[in-house]
């Protein structure tokens, strides 16, 4: 049996808090409050939670409409920087849903085509499918974006991310400890020895060229188990205001820490990175927000943490905890070996944090060769019991750059195109706005039924965009549900029916 101690946050919601508490109730745990007051707050949700109908989560579920809606209420709060004198013809609300719409659809010319059906016709599938009032050329988008910040716009992955969570989609993201992993990665979207603004990173080259360049770490969940991953407001690698230093990705992942630990601590959070994030005052930062980590930790870069694991297996008698199975990957056996360690120095010094240790080493029975070898940090107690899992969804990681960054820089969405650059937030928030397209993707792909019998019959995600692109620029649809049962009639398939 084991205790918890809960302790209530301001954003703790009844589906967080109701999930909490029936994980325990099932591990047969016993729990313990952290304040006099949460007693009565636990006592009133709970009642809550007793009336929350059926009804209620169905009404909550995130059609491709509600997503639209849900931009739109944000795109209402957004500042609007122009002076009185401005020409204020487009709003910037249209612009946000203009390039939203470009990056959703994988359309570079989405926007050109539909003002020509609006001259046309009267109307168009950008305001029928995404609300826009006047549509935008493209220079009018850049430059109503280009003052706006994209941290205006990551309360929409917040507010998804919960909703996912109220009508149960986010489940089955979770893995080890019913946690949900969430993989940070940095990557590159743009450089150039010409173009440059106020917020490139910039790297002197060996001819004395200077490379300019953006940089950005993305937080993406995911799960070792599920093809789909969900990406998470991200943090740019940037020039800050004060510092003289280039910016870099270990201060750009504190800074996400610091703004989204307190809101993410409530769904139980694991942290996974590679060999970088393995770094003490990262670490030290994550228990401070309540966070889990699951790091890769290399000899090159950890060298005194290693001379403790040769120590400890100098000793007489003595070995590290081994775990050993046998996999057949359907054409030869594999031997899986797992050794672990808690309790060793994750750098040298005094202060050096105390961290557990776990290695996987793969070898071909029949051979004994090497396929594979890796090794992790983590704040989980190890044993014999966890490991296996603990290392699987420490593996889980390289999902980010296949199912995450792949997708976005390879499969439609042209990551690293400079779509604009802007002298201010262009780039970015044009990122952040790709990142979002690409969310209500997935959302779509994991519970519309339509979306997904479509998206399995056309096969390859290209065919799909392609089908998109073509419909939308010569027919004009009432709706998405409109497009989506147009495609299925159209291939004679069967309409599954449509979420409400």
């Amino acid at each position: 049996m084991i205790n918890f101690a809960i302790h209530l946050r301001h954003h703790c919601t009844l589906p967080i808090l109701s999930r909490q508490l029936d994980f325990l109730s099932r591990s047969n745990s016993k729990f313990e409050l952290c304040e006099k007051n949460d007693c009565m707050i636990i006592e009133k949700m709970l009642r809550s939670r007793d009336n929350f109908s059926a009804g209620a989560a169905i009404s909550l579920m995130l059609t491709f409409d509600k997503l639209v809606g849900l931009f739109r209420d944000r795109l209402d709060q957004l500042p609007d920087h122009r002076k009185g004198g401005n020409n204020t013809t487009y709003e910037i609300k249209d612009a946000a849903l203009g390039a939203l719409a470009v990056f959703f659809t994988q359309s570079p010319s989405f926007l050109a085509h539909q003002k020509k059906m609006e001259d046309r016709k009267g109307r168009s599938n950008a305001t029928t499918l995404f609300g826009i009032e006047r549509t935008p050329s493209t220079p009018q988008i850049r430059n109503l974006l280009d003052p706006v910040s994209p941290q205006e716009l990551y309360p929409v992955f917040r507010t998804i991310l919960e909703a996912l969570e109220k009508n149960g989609p986010l489940a089955q993201f979770r893995a080890f400890n019913d946690s949900l992993l969430v993989s940070l990665d940095g990557t590159q979207y743009f450089s150039s020895q010409k173009i440059h603004c106020r917020q490139c990173s910039q790297q002197q080259l060996n001819n004395g060229e200077t490379l300019y360049s953006h940089k950005v770490v993305t937080a993406v969940v995911v799960n070792p188990n599920l093809s789909h991953v969900l990406p998470l407001e991200p943090e740019f690698i940037r020039p800050q205001d004060g510092h003289d230093k280039q910016d870099c990705e270990i201060a750009a992942a504190k800074r996400w820490l610091k703004r989204c630990g307190r809101t993410y601590a409530a769904y139980d959070i694991t942290l996974l990175g590679d060999d970088l994030y393995a770094h003490q005052p990262l670490c030290q930062l994550i228990l401070k927000e309540e966070l889990n980590f699951i790091f890769v930790c290399k000899p090159d870069s950890h060298q005194k943490l290693y001379e403790w694991l040769d120590f400890l297996q100098a000793k007489p008698n003595e070995a590290l905890p081994t775990l050993t199975h046998r996999h057949w990957n359907g054409q030869f056996a594999e031997i899986w070996t797992y050794r672990y360690i808690n309790q060793v120095p994750l750098r040298a010094g005094e202060n050096a944090l105390e961290v557990n240790w776990c290695e996987l080493t793969i070898t071909r029975e029949d051979t004994g060769q090497q396929l594979y070898l890796n090794s992790w940090v983590t704040n989980y107690q190890l044993d014999a019991d966890n490991v296996e899992a603990i290392v699987g969804s420490g593996r889980s990681r390289w999902k980010t750059e296949n199912e995450g960054n792949n997708i976005l820089k390879n499969r439609g969405y042209h990551l690293e195109h400079n779509f604009g650059h802007g002298q201010h937030h262009l780039s970015a928030t044009l990122l952040t706005l790709n990142l979002l397209a690409f969310f209500f993707h997935t959302i779509l792909h994991l519970i519309d039924t339509r979306y997904q019998r479509l998206r399995e019959h056309l096969g390859a995600r290209r065919t799909f965009f392609n089908d998109i692109r073509t419909l939308t620029r010569y027919l004009c649809f009432d709706s998405w549900n409109h497009l989506l049962n147009f495609m299925i009639e159209q291939l004679e398939l069967d309409i599954p029916p449509a979420p409400t």
